[in-house]
């Protein structure tokens, strides 16, 4: 077993967080489940598993996580973060027992590689595998980043790593609640654009190689230098193409198609809309206090 504590979120994932737990048993000296006040069997289930339970009201996902690491009673050596809907597969629960050990005090971060199940498929291209992610980091040389969408773990102190085996997000909903999951997601997405325009809020530092995954500081740097300056309706339809055509999305088959059109078409046009709403309701106010006030009365968020 590797000297490592786990940490999972959890509203309502009673038909996920036991097998997420299980995924981890074997490598984890510590579980904790940091959960939103779940209706169901969630805190229940991870209970009756060992995890160690704590619960706080939700805000989103990076002041949550956060709030886990800084009061959950971590005592092992490395961090991990995983979703409910994640899956340890056995090949990298493997790689992390051999090789986590023997990590040298250089090594302050692990990345690891995601791979997206999408109505039972692995989706393999367009882009999305291998998805390369900080999950694992040193106790005390890792933070989340402070944004409404699309956080990342931050490391410092020593270098990150790639570990080989892929882990598995792989959520069971049905589709309904995929959509609604993102609809969701481009509200949160929208606010952060629109905090960059009108400095509504503190942001946090920039993503960068030496503190994440270059992969992941990469796409950020895309993503706000570039796609975000081109109209939505051309960005989010050249984005689709480009996953779907030139980057063989379309090997994916029916599943796939469905997939990268959700969530590289329709979602992308999404946040852009929101954006257009959101800003057309606030740009004439006077004061960046008086824009936050009218955004979070908008998308219901606590900003």
């Amino acid at each position: 077993m590797s000297n490592l504590a786990v940490v999972i979120l959890t509203y309502n994932e009673e038909q996920h967080i036991a097998r997420a737990i299980e995924s981890v048993r074997t490598i984890a000296a510590e579980i904790f489940v940091v959960d939103s006040f779940s209706s169901d069997r969630t805190v229940e289930i991870a209970a009756s598993l060992g995890a160690v339970v704590l619960q706080n009201p939700f805000v989103n996902q990076a002041k949550q996580f956060q709030w886990g690491l800084d009061n959950a009673a971590i005592t092992a050596e490395w961090v991990m973060r995983l979703d409910a809907d994640e899956v340890i597969e056995s090949e990298l629960a493997s790689e992390i027992r051999d090789k986590l050990p023997a990590l040298g005090a250089d090594v302050a971060g692990v990345n690891l590689k995601r791979k997206h199940i999408f109505l039972d498929r692995w989706v393999r291209h367009g882009g999305r595998y291998p998805l390369i992610l900080t999950r694992i980091w040193r106790k005390g040389q890792g933070r989340v980043e402070d944004r409404w969408m699309d956080e990342h773990i931050l490391v410092w102190g020593g270098r990150t790593v790639l570990f080989d085996a892929p882990f598995s997000d792989h959520n069971l909903n049905d589709l309904g609640f995929f959509t609604d999951k993102h609809n969701k997601y481009a509200a949160r997405e929208a606010v952060d654009v629109l905090n960059r325009r009108y400095s509504l809020f503190s942001e946090d530092v920039s993503l960068k190689s030496e503190t994440s995954s270059l992969q992941a500081s990469l796409k950020r740097f895309v993503k706000e230098r570039v796609y975000n300056k081109i109209p939505f309706p051309a960005s989010s339809l050249a984005y689709f193409l480009y996953r779907y055509i030139f980057q063989l999305g379309f090997l994916d088959g029916r599943e796939g198609l469905i997939y990268h059109f959700l969530q590289g078409y329709w979602y992308r046009f999404l946040v852009g809309a929101k954006v257009l709403e959101f800003d057309k309701a606030i740009r004439h106010l006077p004061t960046a206090e008086e824009k936050r006030t009218e955004l979070a009365r908008l998308t219901k968020l606590k900003l």
